[in-house]
């Protein structure tokens, strides 16, 4: 045993069990937040429920969302009467009726011994609406031009729906949007004469001609689009309710129906992958508890890339002053030491230098210069995206100048001194040997730098992350690329919907949901990384031996 320990086996042991069980938990945690997050786009079975809730009998329609276990003694704290209860525990269970805008809260909390009978609700539909969330109920009828008609009808409305709301916003979306940018374009030419003393008479009646011309073309546009609203003025879906009511829901408002119970092994597996893509291909609504995260992907993204182009430059060309240039006394000693102790300054911290200094201070210098036509709205006086990736930027530096200087080090000097005495100069030697050598350390720390920004919250909240962002950073309007625009991150998502949600219940699974989208966008910007940086790796390997 003492040969054994002296061998150093046992240490060997412990540290591939540690190993090991830091995989486990971190591929547990992986598993759990996908299936939580995963599962919630499921089609669920709808139950029936005949309850007796305060001495009335009631029937109720719903998904069973959670069941946990209730000691008695906590019940008969809560004042419920417990002479009926055999066992310690009592099942509770959460119900999600849905119908929101018909009662108060779309979910119910029951007891097992409230629960008289429980079947499956056969021919029961799922309405996803625009609003107030999801709707339980068995159907009717289709409502086409203010005439019933037979649910055969059904497929038929919802295409004309979509059909006509995919209209509605193309031109939202692009024509309004167009001309309100030449709107804008034109009042900012006109104040920016008038500020230079050059504005013309004909300049003048020039711009307040294109007004009117695009003053007109909106009221087109806007006639259009009550037009299209109109078509779908008497057209509604009819369903009967829990209590027996038959609710009318609007087709403006139903946004795709199912019947979670008639469906099929197969359908519900199209229906699942139906639903993950609007999840990652919609723009969120209700207060982000309804609909999906593609801006927020989109912000995270890009935000992610304009900050890896900053820092990379910024961090390798520190690095080499530091190794090849600066001489080894106690100023550069001082840089190295400030530089390890910026890595663990608070994120928060940088997310005040921000705000104090790119937007206020850069921001604002830029407006007065370039703007002050726009005055006293900012441009970039204002939190954005640029502003969010510089600061981002600057807190990643670190991770990424010790992970250059370090690779660096790693190269031999032979190499260096053969490239000089070949006739090649310092600097040529630095741009055609070291720096490419150096390579894959140089992706190592972008690697690390990507894993710690992407997922930051605190200082984005301070310099351009929004709840909901308008319009995404890019569109056709010169300069198509708009660093001053906010945006929205999966970070920011998941601490608002998880905090900030008025419906935290229905809120819960789009929280897994978007963490694990998070953590798969840092994983795949992170494998992206790697496989560039191991073929830099096998690249130079030959010249480093």
């Amino acid at each position: 045993m003492i040969k054994w320990f002296k061998s150093g086996s046992p240490w060997i042991w412990l540290t591939a069990g540690a190993v090991s069980l830091s995989l486990v938990a971190v591929l547990g945690l992986l598993l759990l937040i996908g299936y939580k997050g995963l599962s919630y786009f499921w089609p669920a079975p709808v139950y029936q429920f005949d309850v007796n809730l305060n001495g009335k009998p009631q029937v109720v329609i719903g998904e069973l969302y959670q069941r946990t276990m209730v000691p008695v003694d906590q019940l008969a704290d809560a004042g419920v009467d417990v002479s009926q209860f055999t066992e310690d525990s009592v099942p509770r269970y959460l119900i999600k009726t849905g119908n929101r805008g018909q009662g108060a809260l779309d979910f119910l909390t029951v007891l097992s011994t409230q629960i008289i009978h429980q079947q499956i609700a056969n021919n029961i539909a799922v309405v996803d609406r625009e609003s107030n969330g999801k709707f339980y109920g068995y159907p009717v009828s289709v409502i086409e031009g203010g005439e019933p008609q037979p649910l055969s009808q059904l497929s038929v409305a919802l295409a004309q729906a979509n059909k006509v709301r995919s209209e509605l916003r193309s031109l939202q979306n692009n024509e309004i949007a167009n001309i309100n940018w030449n709107l804008e374009r034109l009042r900012i030419e006109k104040r920016r004469l008038e500020l230079r003393g050059k504005l013309t008479v004909a300049d003048g009646q020039r711009i307040d001609r294109e007004q009117a011309n695009y003053n007109t073309i909106y009221k087109n546009i806007e006639n259009r689009l009550f037009a299209l609203q109109g078509q779908l003025d008497h057209d509604a879906l009819v369903l009967r309710d829990q209590s027996g009511a038959n609710v009318t829901i609007p087709m403006m408002q139903v946004l795709d129906m199912w019947q979670p119970n008639n469906l099929s092994w197969l359908e519900k597996v199209q229906h699942w992958g139906h639903q993950v893509y609007k999840f990652l291909a919609e723009a969120p609504r209700e207060a982000n508890t309804e609909g999906g995260v593609f801006p927020a992907i989109f912000g995270t993204v890009f935000m992610v890339l304009l900050m890896s182009i900053m820092v990379t430059p910024l961090g390798v060309l520190a690095a080499v002053y530091l190794h090849e240039y600066a001489s080894n006394n106690r100023f550069t000693n001082l840089i190295r030491i400030a530089v390890i102790n910026l890595a663990g300054v608070p994120s928060i911290v940088y997310g005040v230098f921000g705000l104090g200094f790119f937007v206020y201070m850069v921001g604002g210098t830029i407006d007065d210069v370039f703007f002050s036509a726009q005055l006293p709205t900012p441009t970039f006086g204002t939190p954005g995206i640029l502003w969010s990736a510089l600061t981002l930027a600057i807190m990643t530096l670190p991770v990424v100048i010790v992970s250059t200087e370090e690779g660096l080090a790693r190269i031999p000097s032979s190499v260096r001194n053969g490239s000089l005495a070949l006739g090649a100069t310092q600097a040529e030697t630095l741009w055609r040997i070291v720096l490419p050598m150096a390579s894959p350390a140089i992706m190592t720390g972008l690697i690390l730098a990507v894993a710690r920004a992407a997922g930051e919250v605190a200082p984005l909240m301070l310099v351009g992350v929004v709840k909901m962002a308008p319009t995404l950073p890019l569109d056709m309007h010169f300069p198509y690329v708009h660093l001053d625009r906010k945006f929205m991150h999966l970070g920011y998502h998941v601490y608002d919907v998880a905090f900030q949600s008025p419906n935290v219940e229905a809120a819960r699974p789009l929280v897994y949901a978007t963490s694990f989208l998070l953590v798969t966008v840092i994983i795949s910007l992170n494998l992206t990384a790697i496989a560039i940086r191991n073929h830099l790796r096998e690249k130079f390997r030959a010249l480093e031996q």
